[in-house]
């Protein structure tokens, strides 16, 4: 058996959803999302990875990560939700790294990688894309307008033969990698794009008092203490 389903099988929880982005900035439709993925697949918390930056999206009109980690934390607010920047601390750029370095940091935990059906439809651009399935099981959120390119994406011919019942990742202490659930729920039409448009100062409403990391409780890069 790979080694990397061992472990995937062998961790006892709590379980944790993992959902990636640049939060630029963290809306309510992100805390819609999440809460209703929560609920679907049963997890313990799902944390959001603010990431310093994506690979794949222009540097151009993204706020500093101080901004968009404050913006998280507020929209994180009585939830289940832990924002932090530890792919920062880490010093992990590519998503199957980060996997990585969180699969061996907590050994005790159980995640499950959220995305939205857009990630999927690009999921052959990422690096090492195929390791990155092997790693831990993956939800996928549809969203409207990109189903079609995700049902028709490289990734989904071949992770489509290890889609599973949602019910698979609900409860079971044992789990296998690749799997696949896809969730669907009413579409949230509010984006950070549009906000940005409506207010390009957005990141200047945030205070300068210090935050912490709700994963790690390390300042976070760029308040002060």
């Amino acid at each position: 058996m790979n080694l990397v389903l061992r472990r995937t099988r062998t961790r006892p929880g709590p379980v944790t959803g993992l959902l990636g982005g640049s939060f630029n900035p963290a809306h309510g439709g992100h805390r819609r999302v999440t809460l209703f993925t929560v609920e679907a697949l049963a997890l313990d918390e799902v944390w959001w990875l603010v990431s310093p930056g994506n690979p794949l999206k222009p540097k151009a009109g993204m706020a500093p990560l101080a901004a968009r980690m404050k913006s998280a934390l507020r929209q994180a607010r009585g939830a289940r939700i832990r924002p932090t920047a530890i792919e920062r601390e880490l010093g992990t750029r590519y998503t199957v790294d980060t996997l990585r370095a969180l699969l061996h940091r907590y050994p005790k935990r159980r995640f499950v990688w959220l995305m939205g059906a857009d990630n999927l439809a690009q999921l052959h651009r990422w690096k090492d894309w195929r390791t990155l399935c092997r790693l831990m099981p993956i939800a996928v959120i549809a969203r409207p307008g990109y189903d079609g390119a995700a049902l028709a994406s490289p990734a989904m011919a071949w992770l489509g033969k290890f889609r599973r019942p949602l019910t698979s990742l609900r409860g079971p202490e044992e789990w296998s990698a690749p799997a696949l659930v896809t969730l669907r729920f009413d579409p949230d039409t509010r984006s950070a794009t549009a906000i940005r448009q409506a207010d390009p100062d957005w990141a200047r409403r945030f205070s300068d008092r210090p935050s912490r990391d709700a994963v790690t409780y390390h300042l976070i890069p760029g308040t002060a203490e």
